[in-house]
């Protein structure tokens, strides 16, 4: 079933459509939200006020997991700063390095996994603003949030090679 949406010329903050959007709907202006989905309306419906404040604290926290799911699933990177986490606490558990050393790793890992979750953010934003276009300033911005991401990974490889070779290394030559 095709729905089809427009945002009304006189105010540009209010969007016509059919149901199932319930009536009084408004979204901030959203030039290209043409949707032909009945799923992507219900998103829409249930993300409408996503832009404000969340009202308790249990939303705040389910709107910050479905980011994470989001990234999750459709970034590799992020899958494969998660399976390097893992690893990562997981050897440093099993050489029983100290808690401070584990901390340390824990800490470095997450800052990635953190940096990856602002670049897919930041890529979304300037996605959603140029569109299919190409421009040169979003090159840039999606290239220096990448760039970030790559010099947070390069530094958690070292600080875990500096906490865990020295454990790993004599375990590894008494196999």
């Amino acid at each position: 079933m095709k729905t089809n949406l427009h945002l009304n010329q006189s105010s540009c903050t209010q969007l016509v459509a059919p149901s199932p959007l319930p009536s009084g709907v408004s979204f901030r202006s959203y030039p290209s939200l043409q949707t032909s989905s009945t799923a992507e309306l219900k998103l829409h419906s249930q993300r409408q006020l996503a832009w404000q404040i969340a009202p308790n604290l249990f939303l705040s926290f389910k709107y910050a997991w479905a980011g994470i799911c989001y990234a999750f699933e459709t970034q590799r990177n992020f899958r494969i700063h998660t399976a390097m986490t893992v690893i990562a606490i997981s050897l440093g558990l099993f050489l029983q390095v100290t808690g401070v050393a584990l901390a340390i790793v824990s800490l470095t890992c997450a800052l990635v996994m953190v940096l990856e979750l602002l670049n897919t953010a930041l890529e979304s934003v300037v996605d959603l603003t140029v569109g299919q276009s190409y421009h040169m300033l979003a090159k840039i911005a999606k290239d220096c949030a990448a760039g970030a991401v790559m010099v947070g990974a390069m530094a958690a490889v070292l600080v875990a090679s500096f906490i865990l070779l020295p454990s790993l290394v004599p375990f590894l030559l008494t196999l």
